[in-house]
């Protein structure tokens, strides 16, 4: 069976802080058929490890965008067998609607903007910077991605920091406090989370797991992410996961000491 955990997100509670009063009212319900029927799949890989796989998840979640989880380990290579005839490339995340495969975190988060609101900010200006710091993050900071792979449940002790770590550390520091200046908090492009703060969620992670140093507005934003409800629904489940893949385990040894493991055993 293809499936680890199938769960249904239909965004949070009225409750919620998180969600102001418009989006809560312009979201009626529909009959449970209709959901069911028109609901996207997301497939995605362990929370622990898969930052790509957190883009659109963390997105949906927090724009309250309904949608069905469908986990699919890292470790379980029979599964990921069965899960290339259902995206192209083989990778997570990949987002099915309709019977319409769209595939790479980047693609999914432009076609959600198609079908829903506020998935970037509304004005022009603000959304071309929006835009342009995720597709640096999408395309950028090699050094921080090879050498500080996601673990959402360790704290880790780098062997060496390198002037091309330091350089992307330093550069997103930047990045993040123009954000804030121009568009005044608390998220990079003002008072509501976008698809911009979806992108650099991975990284409040990383931060966290290796103690990168950031200036201390940097520092702040990045402990407003991880505060984010549906963030610390991601990183309670990836505690949880006691699935371990040797390929990302390794990675992490190579490059650094484990200090702390917070999982599940």
């Amino acid at each position: 069976m293809l499936i680890q955990k199938l769960r249904q997100h239909e965004g949070p509670s009225v409750d919620d802080p998180s969600v102001d009063d418009d989006s809560t009212r312009s979201s009626s319900p529909a009959p449970a058929c209709d959901v069911m029927r028109s609901m996207y799949q997301l497939y995605i890989a362990n929370k622990n490890y898969s930052s790509w796989s957190l883009r659109p998840w963390v997105l949906m979640r927090t724009l309250d965008i309904p949608f069905e989880e469908r986990l699919v380990p890292f470790e379980d290579a029979s599964r990921w067998q069965e899960y290339r005839k259902i995206s192209p490339s083989g990778k997570v995340p990949c987002l099915i609607d309709a019977g319409r495969a769209i595939w790479d975190s980047l693609a999914i988060v432009e076609y959600l903007a198609e079908r829903h609101g506020e998935v970037w900010p509304q004005d022009a200006p603000t959304r071309a910077w929006a835009r342009s710091a995720a597709a640096e993050m999408h395309s950028g900071f090699t050094e921080l991605r090879s050498r500080c792979s996601m673990n959402c449940g360790i704290r880790v002790r780098l062997k060496e920091s390198p002037a091309a770590l330091t350089r992307d550390v330093r550069r997103i520091g930047t990045l993040w406090n123009d954000g804030l200046q121009r568009f005044g908090g608390p998220f990079l492009c003002g008072p509501k989370f976008t698809a911009v703060d979806a992108f650099f969620a991975p990284v409040a992670l990383r931060i966290q797991t290796y103690g990168l140093p950031l200036d201390a507005q940097s520092a702040a934003y990045a402990t407003r992410l991880l505060a984010v409800p549906p963030m610390r629904e991601w990183y309670d489940d990836a505690l949880e996961e006691r699935g371990r893949d040797a390929a990302h385990e390794a990675e992490v040894l190579q490059l650094g000491e484990i200090v702390e493991d917070l999982r599940a055993r």
